[in-house]
């Protein structure tokens, strides 16, 4: 129970609090209480239900929580070679090492594997980055890939209808056969990314993947963002995609801002945005991984 009840301080769930700090998700946060790696006011959670403030102590997997940052939502170019974690236990470089010292601590929304390369997303709100990660917010997540072998526009037409591959179910994807020959470039529009999905469809087609970028996430662009390159999206921008319900949820912006935006969680393109910084090819003791969804 939480030691303090001081209107001024607004009471939330535990594991939102742990989620707005940065952490990791909420439902991670919830994990991580029932494996008891939660402790408040010096007592172990044995259950998620509770309600804390801004006075009491929180610990989470031995480290005190870092206070809660604004939202906020960066794009970033991953280069291939980088594993999507603060930790790998095979020694291997990650994403986070290389962060720019200015950027907060932040997590990423889903994961792109050790050799996919492309746009993600990184922000300070792991309900945020949970909820840009769900399928029914209708963002899709486009990719470029290079395959060896050949296949036919009507094969990858069949997978609009969605398919099953070793009993898991993937929904329907969008292919466009951009390149022919032995070495075909592919243009692929899904909005679920499971774990190596468009890795295990192309094996299913009888390619082999070689090359496999990300272009774009929802209505986020990679564009001429150059490798290892990360670029903040504006409040306002990120307030508009979401709608006006979502911005609310995630305090972004003012009551009138708001009700000026758009209201629709599409996928306009966003391009303008400021001039981007080149990350860092070292470690950053503070970074932050998140046990999310596998890379694609």
């Amino acid at each position: 129970m939480s030691k303090s009840s001081s209107p001024a301080s607004e009471a939330k769930r535990i594991a939102k609090r742990i989620a707005r700090a940065g952490v990791c998700s909420r439902r991670d946060a919830e994990r991580l209480i029932e494996a008891g790696k939660v402790v408040v006011n010096g007592k172990v959670l044995k259950s998620p239900a509770l309600n804390v403030v801004d006075t009491d102590e929180i610990i989470v997997k031995g480290k005190p929580l870092p206070k809660g940052e604004p939202v906020r939502l960066w794009r970033y170019h991953k280069p291939r070679g980088r594993v999507t974690s603060h930790r790998d236990p095979q020694g291997r470089p990650t994403v986070f090492e290389a962060l720019p010292d200015h950027l907060p601590r932040v997590i990423s929304v889903g994961r792109l594997d050790f050799n996919t390369e492309g746009l993600m997303l990184l922000t300070t709100d792991g309900d945020l980055a949970r909820h840009l990660e769900l399928p029914s917010t209708g963002w899709r997540r486009r990719y470029r890939v290079r395959a060896f072998g050949k296949v036919t526009q009507a094969e990858l037409d069949g997978l609009k209808k969605g398919l099953v591959i070793g009993g898991v179910r993937y929904g329907a994807i969008d292919a466009v056969l951009a390149r022919e020959g032995n070495n075909p470039w592919i243009n692929l529009a899904l909005c679920e990314g499971k774990n190596r999905e468009v890795r295990r469809v192309m094996e299913h087609l009888g390619l082999k993947v070689s090359r496999l970028i990300r272009v774009s996430y929802g209505p986020f662009q990679l564009n001429d963002l150059a490798s290892g390159a990360v670029e903040e999206v504006k409040r306002r921008v990120l307030a508009e995609q979401l709608g006006q319900k979502q911005a609310r949820r995630f305090s972004l912006g003012p009551q009138s801002q708001l009700a000026r935006a758009t209201g629709s969680a599409g996928e306009r393109e966003v391009t303008k945005q400021k001039k981007p910084v080149r990350t860092r090819n070292r470690s950053r003791k503070s970074s932050s991984g998140r046990a999310g969804r596998p890379g694609r």
